[in-house]
């Protein structure tokens, strides 16, 4: 738990995705799109992705990816990223936390 409270500190917006994951990818996309530059964690590639996955899954990450945390704060899955991005709030979410400058 504490190695993923560490790597959502580091950086406005962070991804916990996997490589195969289709969902992930759109959500990628679609920031990318963006402008944002976030810190982007494929739990297949990585030597402790397991272990992580299984602490994504004890905050709440349900299921595992993509979950997006943005200012450090779990904002939640695709379906929440998408919500937030048709109700015009994702944009102004990324501006406060320094993720987007326009």
């Amino acid at each position: 738990m504490e190695a993923v409270t560490n790597m959502v500190s580091e950086r406005p917006v962070v991804i916990f995705s996997k490589s195969s994951c289709c969902i992930s990818y759109s959500i990628k996309t679609l920031l990318s799109d963006f402008g944002v530059n976030p810190a982007v964690y494929e739990l297949d590639e990585m030597q402790r992705g397991r272990e992580i996955e299984q602490a994504l899954l004890r905050l709440g990450c349900s299921p595992s990816v993509p979950a997006v945390f943005i200012g450090g704060e779990f904002v939640g899955g695709a379906n929440e990223v998408m919500s937030l991005h048709l109700k015009r709030s994702l944009i102004p979410m990324l501006k406060r936390v320094g993720a987007l400058w326009v």
